[in-house]
């Protein structure tokens, strides 16, 4: 259990230190994640996705390790950040479920209320659609992650 909450710690502090690739020392090969933007399928567009923040104004506000055994955990965290598009502040929370393999994280779901950040990043008349389309705000974000991977292409 030692070994797990080390490796939550690392990829914290990789997150409050804008280090994209200490986080992504911390996935499986096998990896998957999952959150209200993204459903990615690998560690390598893993990588990209936090290379892709870890370049943001994002702000770590709080990482607390809720439960951990060998096997899975969960963690409750909040960051703030501005929202490249339109300009605005966001503070976003959220629930993070880990399924950890051979002492790394294999699969991670991000769970944050998808109402109050479609309000904060988009305001309320792009936000209410964004909310209520979920398949517009998961095209637009895989569509920048693509994009970002374009230019760095040791993610392709």
């Amino acid at each position: 259990m030692t070994q797990v909450k080390e490796l939550l710690d690392k990829f914290s502090n990789g997150l409050r230190n804008h280090d994209h690739q200490a986080m992504a020392d911390c996935y499986h090969s096998n990896a998957t994640f999952k959150d209200i933007a993204f459903d990615l399928p690998n560690k390598k567009m893993i990588h990209a996705m936090w290379h892709f923040i870890a370049e943001s104004d994002i702000r770590l506000l709080s990482f607390d390790v809720d439960q951990v055994n060998s096997n899975s955990g969960t963690a409750n965290w909040s960051a703030e950040y501005t929202f490249r598009d339109t300009g605005r502040r966001v503070h976003n929370n959220t629930r993070s479920s880990f399924e950890f393999k051979d002492g790394l994280i294999v699969k991670q779901v991000d769970a944050a209320n998808p109402w109050n950040w479609c309000l904060q990043a988009l305001g309320p008349v792009k936000g209410r659609i964004a909310w209520l389309i979920p398949a517009i705000r998961r095209r637009k974000a895989m569509g920048k992650l693509k994009s970002f991977i374009r230019s760095h292409p040791q993610y392709e």
